[in-house]
């Protein structure tokens, strides 16, 4: 089984997003067992990735078609409930708004238990560059249109 998965018995996703499943490990608690923020960095990238992915643009080519990087420019978190070892965490991920040359990815963070519990939400702001300066540019047409499912602006 992959490591990161929807949860089969988990409710879908909430229209507009994408989720992805991941357990707490070893490497992201505390002595406490309770998860460190610097892990949700973590969780952020694996749904950044696999939206990336699911909209047909893994990384491994994304950067090659268009010629450009996509760093961060801003990321933010909120957090709200602390998370264990071993629990399973959703993570949905979804398009907050679209710039010209930046997009943000907006994130929620929930238990797999019952009652959904909301563990932390923030957001990261991407910024398309050149790669031969750096420099801000438009972002790619076709990498915009493939998000359209996953927008809320």
């Amino acid at each position: 089984m992959n490591a990161v998965t929807v949860s089969p018995d988990a409710p879908g996703p909430t229209p507009g997003r994408f989720r992805v499943s991941e357990y707490v490990r070893w490497g992201d608690v505390d002595l406490a067992g309770i998860i460190c923020y610097g892990a949700y960095v973590r969780f952020f990238e694996i749904a950044e990735t696999e939206l990336f992915r699911a909209i047909g643009f893994p990384f491994s080519q994304l950067f090659e078609r268009f010629d450009f990087w996509l760093p961060r420019a801003q990321l933010h978190f909120e957090f709200r409930r602390p998370a264990l070892l071993d629990e399973r965490l959703d993570v949905e991920v979804w398009i907050g708004k679209i710039g010209n040359s930046s997009l943000r990815l907006q994130f929620e963070v929930r238990k797999t238990t019952p009652e959904r519990e909301l563990t932390a939400e923030g957001y990261a702001v991407l910024v398309a560059v050149a790669r031969r300066d750096l420099r801000p540019i438009p972002l790619p047409p076709d990498l915009v249109a493939a998000l359209a499912p996953y927008r809320a602006d």
